[in-house]
């Protein structure tokens, strides 16, 4: 496909789904048995940091305990024979794309084994429990919190995301519901910058009419095929 020179990935949970991490919610709006509201908000935060604080433990904890799947290796194999710009932007906070391999990786909702301090801002690698108030290896404050991007604030590098897409020949949407902002719209940015769009997804995203080309199946499926055929001497 010499035509095709840079590419954007755009994933969501449906990806790690396979690996045995839950996706973000139900249809009755509860993440594992809790409301959003209560341990995805800085205000939840605020109201019971140690319910979100034991929350994102046992997350942090769970996900050190599973692995990449067949869709994750794909796109490390990628990563790794593609010669033009790549960059996977991922609304995960588990490592399953770093941990298959992949290294041109942008974490735009934070990640589970990082932890951010409220009051030096600074962020450090993390992966033991939080709810007992450690103190940061930065200031010495013990005021650390998950490293994840919550409802209301503003996700990671998003300048580096938009002029990623700016540039991009193709964007691919993998396993993502097409619901939460900014990243469901980036397929309509994708879209105005000219770039052929394809959505690899369970079932039809909510957002599926705006690609190009929309695939349903499982991702250990749709994403080694999707892989081999554009990794194919042309």
């Amino acid at each position: 496909m010499t035509q095709i020179r840079n590419i954007v990935i755009l994933t969501g949970a449906g990806i790690s789904a396979e690996s045995g991490i839950d996706t973000f919610r139900d249809a009755g709006g509860l993440w594992e048995q809790h409301r959003v509201e209560d341990v995805a908000t800085p205000e939840g935060f605020a109201r019971d940091p140690e319910l979100v604080q034991r929350f994102y433990d046992a997350r942090r904890k769970a996900v050190q305990q599973v692995a990449p799947n067949r869709a994750h290796e794909a796109l490390a194999q990628l990563d790794r024979a593609w010669e033009g710009e790549l960059l996977i932007v991922t609304q995960n906070v588990d490592d399953l794309h770093e941990r298959a391999g992949a290294r041109r990786v942008l974490h735009m909702h934070g990640e589970l084994l990082s932890a951010l301090c409220s009051s030096c801002d600074s962020r450090h690698e993390w992966r033991e429990p939080l709810s007992e108030r450690p103190a940061c290896p930065g200031c010495g404050q013990p005021a650390l919190r998950p490293d994840v991007v919550w409802f209301g604030e503003m996700p990671y590098q998003m300048d580096r995301i938009y002029a990623a897409i700016r540039r991009a020949d193709l964007f691919v949407s993998i396993g993502t519901s097409g619901a939460v902002y900014p990243a469901a719209g980036f397929v309509r940015d994708a879209r105005e910058f000219g770039a052929r769009t394809l959505e690899l997804n369970l079932e039809r995203s909510e957002g599926s009419y705006w690609f190009h080309e929309s695939r349903q199946g499982r991702a250990g499926e749709l994403v080694p095929a999707w892989v081999e055929h554009l990794l194919m001497p042309s």
